[in-house]
């Protein structure tokens, strides 16, 4: 992968930053879980009938996915914040490529249900989208039967009259997503589908929150999936049964506004945090709580609380990786040396996203460096000793933004590049930041 890290977007206006005005107390209403939304939507449009789902997240990546779906034949009617999601009799190839933006639940979701279409299907994404990890993903196909053209975006897939393959075997180290992928369509492949995980140098799978989300959806749909052994898998064939489902709040993006609580002294209440989840961004009530910061769940509702302390932490982010801008900005302002391990994946993310967070957090006088699987950060304290303007770039990747406008708040006359990159996740987050920050409970 490539490890330029120019900018892709220069659009927009730079954006500043801004600083805290003093504590705060808010209540922030997350939009709902993208990973949840675009698994819901997939399962939808591959179930026997039609669905309903509720509170899905309306972004960049929500939209490319419904517009996907679509195009191979799956039909999505909106009404206020409920779609209707009926399946196809029979999936067709798409008459236009389809768009994955950045999405990497689009470019590694939505080519296994392509297969299932007799034809050529051809997918098209970003500039930078061809540096995203995707191989794994068509390699399985290929084993499936599909005949596939390209090993990353623009890529394209071609179905046969039927999927006679069963078994794949593929190197999922740079994604859980590529497994989730393949399981989520396995068991309409005719001979349903037994998947292996197998890196020659034992790496290990990233994210498995993920794969267990993608388990559970499967599961609550009737669908027959088991782990028959460690990092194997079989899907048996039939049928995915139509489910209505209410989405979750996306819990990684609800992290930033946690965060900024713990930073400034404040306090942040996100409504509707569920009790159990198999999000990954829940793991952030724990880091906070290691760094200083009170947390409170009661009645569905997470409060964090900012204590005027902050611990430098040694955290293994390997299960719950997107967070990582977060806590790099966090541990850029503790007391202590903060070391973020099992993340070697992420620079296969939107951007090379390690390089990124030690060129932007040296960018105001951090002193960051990369390891093998993570970063080592010396935190300079809540006072920013030794910090200073700068203009934060954000590679067209919305977590980037996140580690920017944390710094932001306690580096008075910082700016990033292209806050509308957020609207990947959420619209208008510039406005609901500043609204945040002004709100006094």
């Amino acid at each position: 992968m490539s490890t330029d890290l120019t900018p892709t977007t220069t659009a927009n206006e730079p954006w500043p930053t801004p600083v805290a005005p003093g504590p705060f107390r808010a209540r922030v209403e997350v939009p709902g879980s993208k990973s949840e939304t675009n698994r819901a939507l997939l399962l939808a449009g591959l179930a026997d009938g039609p669905s309903t789902i509720t509170g899905a997240l309306e972004a960049r990546d929500t939209v490319l996915m419904r517009d996907a779906l679509q195009g191979l034949g799956v039909r999505i009617e909106q009404t206020g914040s409920a779609l209707r999601v009926t399946p196809p009799q029979r999936f067709t190839p798409a008459p236009e490529p389809i768009d994955c933006g950045l999405a990497g639940t689009v470019m590694r979701f939505v080519p296994p249900l392509a297969a299932l279409a007799h034809g050529t299907t051809r997918f098209v994404g970003d500039p930078v989208a061809s540096q995203r990890p995707l191989a794994p993903v068509l390699h399985g196909l290929r084993m499936l039967g599909a005949s596939v053209d390209g090993d990353a975006i623009p890529c394209t897939v071609t179905g046969p009259e039927r999927l006679d393959g069963r078994e794949v075997t593929i190197d999922a180290s740079g994604s859980s997503q590529f497994v989730s992928g393949l399981l989520l369509s396995g068991s309409r492949f005719p001979n349903g589908l037994l998947l292996r995980h197998h890196s020659p140098d034992g790496a290990t799978i990233p994210s498995r929150p993920h794969i267990d989300m993608t388990v559970h959806m499967l599961r609550e749909r009737g669908v027959q999936v088991t782990e028959t052994e460690a990092d194997h898998w079989q899907v048996l064939p039939g049928p995915v049964l139509a489910l209505d489902q209410r989405i979750e709040p996306d819990l990684t993006s609800a992290a930033v506004f946690l965060a900024a609580a713990a930073l400034t002294g404040s306090s942040t209440t996100v409504p509707g945090w569920p009790e159990e989840t198999t999000q990954g961004g829940d793991h952030i009530r724990r880091i906070l709580q290691q760094m200083g910061a009170r947390t409170e769940l009661v009645d569905s509702e997470l409060t964090v609380t900012g204590t005027g302390v902050l611990k430098a932490v040694d955290v293994d982010l390997h299960e719950a990786s997107e967070l990582t801008p977060v806590v790099a900005a966090l541990a850029l302002f503790a007391e202590g040396t903060s070391v973020i391990r099992g993340v070697a994946h992420i620079r296969g993310h939107e951007t090379n996203r390690l390089e990124a967070l030690e060129a932007e957090l040296g960018r105001v006088g951090g002193r960051v460096q990369q390891t093998p699987d993570g970063l080592r950060i010396e935190g300079c304290g809540l006072a920013a000793d030794g910090l200073h303007a700068a203009q934060l770039l954000s590679y067209a990747d919305h977590r980037l933004v996140h580690t920017a406008v944390l710094i932001g708040l306690l580096v008075p006359g910082c700016s990033v590049d292209d806050v509308q990159c957020t609207s990947k996740t959420i619209n208008h987050f510039d406005q609901m930041w500043t609204t945040m920050l002004e709100a006094r409970g």
